[in-house]
C-alpha cells in the first residue's frame, strides 16, 4: 500500500521549519521528487506487509471500581501461563505488568489517551521471559501518562491510591504495579525506570523496587522515553522475589540498542544469604537534607543504614558533591531527550538499531496530536521545554549534559573503589496527599517531579539501584536507596536481603501502625 504523499501546504511547513525560501514552481517541482523517493517507502511497506505478525487474541476485561479500589488495574487478563509442567521459583506466581510494557493481545494504554486504544501483537522480551519461567500474567497495571511522573495522579485513568493510606500517592510512574503488590493483589510486578520510576513507588509503598544495571535487562517492547536512561525492572514483597526476576529477565536479546556485546549477568540468588560482614557501605552525605526532604526520613535512613554495622558491614560516611548536580544533568536529558524521541519520534526515535514496532510508532503519532490537550501537564513542560531545548538552542544543552556523564559516573566510581555500596533515602519524603482536581500548574508540576534528587542521577549513570523498607513515619514508609558497582547487581540485592533478614521481614499495610518518631524501630514487625 503506497504511503500518504505531502500536498502543497505540507511542502511549505517542511520548508519552513528547515528554514528553506521555496516559491510555487519550487515546491511543484519538489513534490515530484519527493514522489519518487517515496517510491522506496512504498516497497518497504510491501515488503513489511508480506510479513505480518501473528495476531494474538488473549481474554481480558477492564475492572469496574468495585474490582479496582486502589485504581492500580488497568485490564485484568484471564491467566497467561506456560508450559503447565514447569518447576521453579515463579512457577504459578501471579504478575502485574506495567502497562508500558507490551503483552500481546492486551490493550496498552501507557498511562495516556495518546496511545488508549493500542493492542500490541508481540509480548516485550521480559514478558515472554517471565511467562517461559512459570510467572502468570494477571493484567496491566495502570502507569503514568506517558511515564512522566513520580507520583500517582497524572494517569488518564485517574489517581493510584496508597494502599497504606488511600488518599495518598503511590509514587510513579509504575505507580500500579508497586500498589498492586503491597496490597498483596499479586506477588511480583514488572516496573520500568527513567528517573526512579520504579524505586519511588516501592518507596511510598514499602515495597522491593530495583532499577538494573543499564543494560542488563532487554527494554524491548516497552514503550521508551529516551534509549540512554530506559531501565525495566522488578517490584516485589521480598528481596528474594525480586532477585528471581532479575535471574529470569536479565540477559541480552540481540534487539535492543541499550544493550552491549559486553552485559554480564551475574548470580543474583546462590549468594543472597551471604549477608554483609567484611563490606563497606557509605553513607552518602549529599543523598540527605535537599530542600523538600523530610528531617525524620533522613534520620530513619541515617538510622537504618548504620544497623548495617550489627552485621559485620563497615559503615562510614562518604562525600560525592557531583551528586548535587547529576540531577541536573538528567532534567536537560529526559527533557530534550524525551521531547526528541518519545514526542517527535514517535516513542521509539530514529538513528538506532533494534527491534521497533510500527504499529505503535503510527499509532502514537497520530493519537499525540488528537489528543496533545489531554496530556499531563508534566508531559506538556518537557514538550514545550524540550522543544525549546532541541530547535531554539540547538540540543547543545543536550550534547553538553551527555558530555558531562562520563565525569558524573568517574565520581560516583571513585567512591566505589573505596565502597562496596552507597546508601541513602529513595525519595527525601513519605507519600503526600493527591492534589486535588484543579490544582494550579506550578503545584502540580511539582508534585509530580518533585522527589527525583536522588533516584535520577543512577539513570544517568546506569548504576544498579535497590529500593527496600527502611521504617515508617507517621505510619507511611521510607525507602533506603543501595547503590553498587556496575553488573554488581548481585552485591546490591545480597545488601538488601541482609537488611530485611536483620529486621524480620517487611510488613505489609494491614498489619503496622508506626509511631510518629524518629527513633522508631526500623522496621516494625508487628
Amino acid at each position: 500500500m503506497p504511503v500518504d504523499r505531502p500536498d502543497d501546504d505540507a511542502i511549505a511547513v517542511a520548508a519552513a521549519h528547515f528554514g528553506l525560501h521555496l516559491d510555487a514552481a519550487d515546491r511543484e517541482e519538489f513534490a515530484q521528487l519527493i514522489d519518487g523517493a517515496l517510491a522506496s517507502y512504498d516497497v518497504v511497506e510491501g515488503l513489511y506487509d508480506t510479513e505480518p505478525a501473528d495476531v494474538v487474541s488473549r481474554d481480558y476485561q477492564f475492572p469496574d471500581a468495585g474490582q479496582n479500589p486502589l485504581g492500580a488495574w488497568y485490564v485484568t487478563t484471564r491467566r497467561i501461563a506456560g508450559d503447565p509442567t514447569l518447576v521453579g521459583p515463579l512457577v504459578g506466581r501471579s504478575l502485574a505488568v506495567k502497562d508500558n510494557i507490551a503483552v500481546a493481545g492486551v490493550p496498552m494504554m501507557n498511562g495516556s489517551r495518546a496511545l488508549e486504544g493500542f493492542v500490541p501483537n508481540r509480548d516485550a522480551t521480559v514478558v515472554s521471559r517471565l511467562i517461559d519461567a512459570g510467572a502468570v500474567v494477571a493484567g496491566k497495571a495502570v502507569c503514568e501518562d506517558l511515564c512522566f511522573s513520580g507520583s500517582s495522579f497524572t494517569s488518564a485513568t485517574g489517581p493510584v491510591r496508597n494502599p497504606w493510606d488511600r488518599d495518598r500517592e503511590a509514587g510513579g510512574s509504575s505507580s500500579g504495579s508497586a500498589a498492586l503488590v503491597a496490597n498483596g493483589d499479586v506477588d511480583l510486578a514488572l516496573g520500568g525506570d527513567q528517573g526512579g520510576s520504579i524505586r519511588i513507588p516501592a518507596a511510598f509503598c514499602g515495597v522491593v523496587g530495583h532499577k538494573p544495571t543499564f543494560g542488563l535487562v532487554p527494554y524491548t517492547g516497552a514503550f521508551p522515553i529516551e534509549r540512554t536512561i530506559d531501565h525495566v525492572g522488578p517490584i516485589t514483597r521480598t528481596v528474594l522475589d525480586a532477585a528471581h526476576m532479575l535471574s529470569v529477565i536479565a540477559g541480552r536479546d540481540g534487539a535492543d540498542p541499550r544493550q552491549s556485546d559486553t552485559v554480564t549477568v551475574g548470580d543474583y540468588v546462590s549468594g543472597l544469604d551471604a549477608g554483609v560482614a567484611g563490606l563497606r557501605i557509605g553513607i552518602l552525605a549529599e543523598g540527605f537534607g535537599h530542600a523538600a526532604s523530610q528531617s525524620e526520613v533522613d534520620d530513619i535512613v541515617r538510622s537504618a543504614a548504620e544497623r548495617f554495622s550489627d552485621i559485620g558491614a563497615i559503615v562510614e560516611s562518604v562525600s560525592i558533591p557531583w551528586h548535587l548536580n547529576a540531577f541536573h544533568v538528567w532534567n536537560v536529558i529526559a527533557t530534550d531527550g524525551g521531547a526528541y524521541q518519545m514526542l517527535n519520534g514517535s516513542g521509539y526515535g530514529l538513528n538506532a538499531s533494534g527491534l521497533y514496532d510500527p504499529d505503535q510508532m503510527a499509532y502514537f503519532a497520530q493519537r499525540r496530536v488528537v489528543h496533545a490537550d489531554e496530556l499531563s501537564e508534566s508531559v506538556k513542560l518537557v514538550a514545550l521545554c524540550g522543544h525549546h531545548g532541541v530547535n531554539a538552542l540547538g540540543g547543545a544543552s543536550y550534547g553538553k549534559a551527555r558530555n558531562l556523564v562520563p565525569e558524573i559516573m568517574a565520581a560516583y566510581g571513585t567512591a566505589l573503589e573505596d565502597f562496596d555500596l552507597l546508601v541513602m533515602p529513595t525519595v527525601p519524603y513519605v507519600a503526600t496527599a493527591l492534589p486535588q482536581p484543579g490544582v494550579e500548574r506550578a503545584t502540580y508540576v511539582a508534585t509530580a517531579l518533585g522527589m527525583l534528587a536522588n533516584t535520577a542521577p543512577f539513570n544517568v549513570t546506569g548504576h544498579p539501584a535497590l529500593s527496600i523498607p527502611a521504617g515508617q513515619h507517621k505510619g507511611m514508609p521510607v525507602g533506603l536507596m543501595i547503590v553498587g558497582r556496575h553488573f554488581d547487581d548481585a552485591t546490591v540485592l545480597r545488601a538488601g536481603h541482609a537488611f530485611e533478614m536483620l529486621c524480620g521481614g517487611f510488613p505489609a499495610p494491614h498489619a503496622v501502625n508506626a509511631p510518629d518518631t524518629p527513633t522508631a524501630r526500623v522496621i516494625p514487625t508487628s
